[in-house]
């Protein structure tokens, strides 16, 4: 089973990129977007064998999320069912018979750190509501989580230590939910992989040099590992400041 997750930055222009192309050679059963930055009906996408499930922010032209998948899931759900965190199409949730799938485009801390407190409200109930999940059943969460971890996942971590995306705070929260019984699934593969990232800044020609940040992720209950069988993150992509993440897993 190959799983992939995306940030595409506007899938409108994504797809004026290579979007289609990229989706079909990669073949994934699930294929989870991040940033669609769009609303319904604004672009005829649909794939063959796929059925399509989107969460659109109330905000045009910002956030949103979808999740292209083979098979139907049991239920399908939208948000964390908190009104505070569900207007921007953050999360979409496919209950599977043996896991939950969770994509999310988790909020960025901005310039200046401006959204950093409402970040942090944001890690707390997202890691409750995985956790609830987890309770059930296994829980497979990909997506642009908006945080390098460790120094290992940014080039340049010195010069960027304050900055949203590499806060003491934001790094804390991410650990606090690897202790609550998940893996990040590229490091458990990868544990001392140097200089593979998967976001570049559109400024300073940061993709030629790599000078990226690893913020795109696939996490997945611990007790899902003995199924990992490979982790990739797909740096030959292009199409969005971002590139395509992967996991396989045994069926």
């Amino acid at each position: 089973m190959k799983l992939i997750s995306w940030n595409v930055n506007g899938l409108r222009a994504c797809c004026d990129k290579g979007f289609r192309d990229s989706f079909l050679a990669l073949g994934a059963d699930f294929f989870c977007l991040q940033e669609t930055k769009m609303q319904a009906g604004q672009l005829d996408l649909a794939f063959e064998g796929y059925r399509s499930y989107w969460n659109y922010a109330e905000k045009k032209g910002y956030s949103g999320t979808a999740i292209f998948s083979r098979y139907e899931p049991l239920s399908v759900s939208y948000g964390l069912g908190i009104d505070e965190h569900d207007r921007e199409g953050r999360v979409i949730t496919l209950e599977m018979p043996d896991f939950y799938l969770v994509t999310v485009y988790t909020p960025n801390s901005q310039d200046e750190l401006k959204r950093l407190d409402y970040r942090m409200t944001w890690e707390d109930e997202f890691r409750k509501y995985l956790l609830d999940l987890d309770s059930r059943k296994p829980v497979i969460v990909c997506g642009d989580l908006n945080v390098a971890h460790k120094e290992i996942d940014l080039k340049n971590p010195k010069t960027n230590r304050r900055n949203a995306g590499f806060t003491d705070e934001e790094r804390s929260k991410f650990q606090e939910l690897l202790d609550a019984g998940f893996t990040d699934t590229f490091r458990y593969f990868y544990p001392d992989q140097k200089e593979i990232y998967s976001w570049w800044s559109y400024r300073f020609k940061a993709r030629e040099k790599n000078a990226g940040w690893r913020i795109d992720y696939f996490l997945v209950s611990n007790r899902l590992q003995d199924r990992l069988e490979g982790a990739k993150i797909h740096t030959e992509i292009y199409g969005s400041d971002h590139c395509p993440v992967e996991v396989t897993l045994r069926d």
